[in-house]
Parts: C-alpha cells; sequence; structure tokens
C-alpha cells in the first residue's frame, strides 16, 4: 500500500491546501504542523505560479504575495526537507506543469524523492498528456495524481481507471474558493468512479465548513480545503497557524 493510500486507509481523510510562502515559510511549515497535530491525514502545498488559473482570488493572492515576497522552489524544497524531520503523512504538492519544466522535470521529481513528496497535482496538464511527465513520476516514486470535474462526464471512467494516489473531485465548475452552495451531482460522479477504481476519491473546491465537509465525506474517501485555510493565513499572517490548527479540528471533528 502506497503512503498516500495509507492516509486513507483510516477512515475519511481530511486534506488541507496551504500556498507555500505566504506569509513566510517559517509560517507555511507551523501552519503545517498545526494542521497536522489537530487530525490532517494529508497535506497539499502549493508551489506558487505567476499564473495559477485553477485559483480563484484568495489563493492567487497568496500566489502572488509568496512570489513577491521571493520565494523559490528549492527554498520550498528545503522547507520539505525540515517538515519531514518530524511530519510523517503524506506531503503533495499542486503547482503548475511551467514550474516543472522550468526547474527540470528530472530535476524536480528527484529532488520530490530526496526530501519526501509524495504526489504531485497539476491541474493545468491535461489527462491525454499526462505521458509527458507520468514516466519520469513513477521513475521517481511520485504519484501523479489525476483530477475530474463536472465538464469530465464521458472521460470520468477513464480517468479514474488509470488513477494513481488519489482521485482529485473537484465539485464545481470555475476556480476554488468557498461556495454557499455546492449544486453538482457528485453522487453519479463518484458512482462512475466507484465502478472504475479501487484509489480513494477526494472531493476539493467550494467546501468550507463542517457542515459541507461532512455531506462531501459521505459521497467520497476525503476533503480537500484550500480557499479557507489561505484566508486564514491572509487575516492572521504569523499568528496563523494556531486558527488554522482549530480550524482543522472542527473539519476532522465533522468527517469521522
Amino acid at each position: 500500500m502506497s503512503k498516500i493510500a495509507q492516509a486513507f486507509a483510516r477512515g475519511k481523510a481530511f486534506i488541507p491546501f496551504i500556498t507555500c510562502g505566504d506569509p513566510d515559510l517559517e509560517t507555511t511549515a507551523a501552519a503545517v504542523r498545526a494542521a497536522v497535530e489537530n487530525g490532517a491525514d494529508l497535506i497539499e502545498l502549493g508551489i506558487p505560479f505567476s499564473d495559477p488559473t485553477a485559483e480563484g482570488p484568495v489563493i492567487q493572492g497568496a500566489n502572488l504575495r509568496a512570489l513577491q515576497d521571493g520565494v523559490t522552489t528549492d527554498q520550498i524544497f528545503g522547507l520539505v526537507r525540515d517538515l519531514r524531520r518530524d511530519v510523517t503523512i503524506p506531503l503533495v504538492f499542486m503547482t503548475y506543469a511551467n514550474v516543472v519544466f522550468s526547474y527540470g522535470a528530472e530535476r524536480f521529481f528527484s529532488a520530490c524523492r530526496e526530501t519526501g513528496i509524495d504526489g504531485l497535482i497539476l491541474p493545468d496538464l491535461p489527462f491525454e498528456e499526462k505521458e509527458e511527465f507520468l514516466p519520469v513520476c513513477r521513475r521517481y516514486g511520485v504519484e501523479l495524481i489525476s483530477l475530474i470535474a463536472p465538464t469530465s462526464k464521458d472521460r470520468i471512467a477513464m480517468i479514474a481507471r488509470e488513477a494513481d494516489g488519489f482521485l482529485y473531485v473537484v465539485s464545481s465548475l470555475g476556480v476554488t474558493g468557498a461556495r454557499s452552495e455546492i449544486k453538482t451531482d457528485l453522487a453519479s460522479m463518484m458512482e462512475t468512479v466507484r465502478q472504475n477504481t479501487h484509489i480513494p476519491a477526494a472531493i476539493g473546491f467550494g467546501i468550507s465548513t463542517p457542515e459541507q465537509a461532512k455531506r462531501m465525506a459521505e459521497l467520497a474517501d476525503g476533503v480537500i480545503v484550500g480557499s479557507t485555510i489561505v484566508k486564514l493565513l491572509e487575516q492572521h499572517g504569523k499568528a496563523a497557524p494556531g486558527c488554522i490548527g482549530a480550524y482543522v479540528k472542527t473539519m476532522k471533528d465533522a468527517i469521522r
């Protein structure tokens, strides 16, 4: 069983997303540790990119602040190396294909293995083009995580059959960000997923409240939350990790 699969083996998984370097890498590290201490099962770490096309204004803002402060991919690998001194749950990068290309794919995935990154999510990588990265991912033991969205329709089964790690189920059309209501027919999407793969599936995009998390966990194996956590970092800065820990606890308690 892969390390990512183990994160789902203990029940419903709660997966926080944190943009690295907003407001600084020390706060990122403290926020990750606070999330782990309060029940996070897997963490998505965002490597900032100048044109994060999947992100709404909250995470876009975090990307731009981190880049303006000069955070680099090398520094983020250093952050992961530091986290791995005591953080044992899976860590997954979420970034964009250009970040990997510009760093050099071989060098990027070698550094992932060396520092302890378990998976990679590239929201701008079409399923049909994943062979661009899949061989090098497998060579270095990094799971390339596929996304399915409401627009995937007839492609859901095909994507599910070939999925690695876990399947990221996008709850709503559009970009990331809290939503008061999620209207997508996620039940039928999840039924197609279940018919075509045994790999766990986690729902993300738009989830912010314990009530929403509980409903999503009834359908899927895990729940992903990003914008609400990134918003706490924007509002509280260096003091945010304590707030993030408390928030993660309420969300994890809701999906148990």
